[in-house]
């Protein structure tokens, strides 16, 4: 099924370099893009920010097409699940990293995470740094038959209902960059049947995250300003917060079946991992060692 986007409403859109091959093209964009961050790292969620803005203004997110798929919940998954709930990610590239795969076949990309037991997919659609697009989000969700997550740096609501339009299960929001709006966010994401994962970093943002609506909570252990991972942020947080009922999802910096039996210890119910399921051989057994850890 095709999707049709604002910005080619005439004719059916092909998937490009970031939602199949990635050429030397793609590689130099994200080698650029890593040395921009080492030069700019405090201001790099500040810059997120910004060209996220400058993306709405352009019409990135208007999608013109509906893509009709029953909406699944990935909150129901991750409480389902028997053994260790990992959100599997598909990003080309990551601004801390540079290139991390060359998607060959992103269907069998996505097919690979979902045999080796992901309770869901989370798909980036930041196209300057992470080499994601609506056109990937739009192609895994035709291939799989669990949850998607459309993972952005959302700050407008025609990013939520791109990501309703395509036919998502579930969108990211990070407290750091929508603050003023989130309880607004949550709300309209809620009318068009998607769940939120709200993301949060620091003690205080996670007991703010607390006090909305959001289906589910995530920790992010990459500080977004600077990008250092710490797998003990989330072990910090949950340690003064204490035990809560709502969905802790630790994200950033998970790479092995220790880092999720300590996560889990801490406290957190569900694992999202993104740059060491690119970078393995093989993906499905990747996946599915990270989800026999439990």
């Amino acid at each position: 099924m095709a999707l049709s986007l604002h910005k080619s409403p005439s004719k059916t859109v092909q998937p490009t370099k970031s939602s199949s091959n990635l050429s030397i093209s793609t590689r130099a964009i994200g080698l650029k893009s890593l040395r921009s961050w080492r030069l700019n790292m405090v201001d790099f969620m500040e810059t997120l920010i910004r060209e996220a803005s400058e993306r709405v203004k352009s019409g990135y997110y208007r999608v013109n097409q509906h893509l009709n798929f029953p909406r699944l919940s990935l909150r129901k998954a991750i409480v389902n699940c028997q053994h260790a709930p990992v959100i599997a990610e598909i990003k080309p590239f990551s601004p801390s990293r540079g290139l991390l795969r060359c998607i060959a076949n992103l269907e069998e990309l996505a097919k690979a995470m979902e045999a080796g037991g992901a309770v869901d997919i989370s798909v980036l659609t930041e196209p300057k740094r992470f080499g994601g697009s609506l056109q990937t989000l739009s192609q895994v969700k035709e291939s799989v038959s669990i949850p998607v997550l459309m993972k952005d740096v959302i700050v407008d609501r025609v990013q939520i209902e791109a990501a309703a339009n395509i036919g998502t299960d579930a969108v990211l929001l990070i407290y750091g960059a929508v603050a003023g709006r989130v309880d607004e966010l949550i709300k309209f994401a809620h009318t068009l049947s998607l769940e939120v994962l709200l993301e949060a970093h620091t003690v205080e943002e996670f007991k703010a995250a607390l006090e909305t609506e959001a289906d589910m909570i995530g920790v992010n252990n990459r500080d977004l300003r600077t990008m250092k991972v710490d797998l003990h942020v989330t072990a910090r947080i949950l340690a003064e917060v204490g035990s809560t009922d709502r969905i802790v999802v630790s994200e950033s910096g998970i790479e092995t079946a220790d880092h999720v039996r300590f996560l889990r210890k801490c406290g957190a119910h569900a694992f999202l991992v993104g740059s060491s399921i690119m970078l393995a051989d093989d993906v499905e057994e990747k996946v599915r060692k990270l989800v026999m850890a439990l």
